[in-house]
């Protein structure tokens, strides 16, 4: 669910060096799940040019944010949250922060934080890369990496202060109003899941 506001004091962007260099070596050897993806991919390329900036909700132009689209342990079901600002059912995700050290680390910390569940597994290649506009520092963009989680059996979820509600739905029944970038993620999400077992955060 990629946050809105911005928070804290500035941060130097070296601090993101390492996320930098994973974010960039990761889409640069990404094969995109759709056409669409394929430009927001490059887009990002080209924000990633601006360097380790680029990845702090601090730079203007944009950022680099990742999110994740939850399973359950039988790949049934998807976890959603209904987000508190915005009135929307999204996947969790959010903005990265500076002790990440890889975008799918970051995915998994923010789906984790969200959904309180312990013990979920992420497929470290991304599903889908998307951008849209949001109100970070009076306007931005978020361009959003996005991963499969996998939750473990008899998962139970605990709503966090941003969601209003957390749900699981059916890939075929999913909530409104649904935030229009999330159902693109299922579809290449079940084929994550069927491509690989899913793992723990690198």
């Amino acid at each position: 669910m990629p946050d809105t506001t911005i928070d804290g004091p500035q941060v130097d962007p070296e601090t993101y060096a390492a996320l930098h260099a994973d974010a960039t070596a990761l889409l640069e050897g990404w094969q995109p799940t759709r056409p669409d993806a394929a430009g927001a991919r490059d887009r990002t390329l080209a924000l990633l040019a601006d360097g380790p900036a680029a990845m702090s909700r601090q730079h203007l132009p944009g950022h680099v944010t990742a999110s994740a689209l939850v399973l359950d342990a039988t790949g049934s079901r998807v976890l959603l949250c209904l987000h508190t600002k915005l009135g929307w059912w999204v996947q969790l995700g959010g903005h990265c922060e500076p002790a990440d050290l890889t975008l799918a680390g970051a995915a998994l910390r923010e789906a984790t934080e969200e959904s309180g569940i312990a013990g979920l597994r992420i497929d470290p290649v991304p599903i889908d890369v998307d951008i849209h506009p949001v109100r970070c520092q009076g306007g931005s963009l978020h361009h959003d990496v996005r991963f499969a989680v996998l939750a473990p059996p008899g998962a139970v979820e605990q709503v966090s202060d941003e969601a209003e509600e957390l749900g699981w739905f059916a890939p075929d029944r999913l909530p409104e109003p649904l935030a229009g970038g999330t159902v693109q993620m299922v579809a290449p999400a079940l084929a994550a899941l069927r491509r690989s077992p899913l793992r723990p955060a690198p």
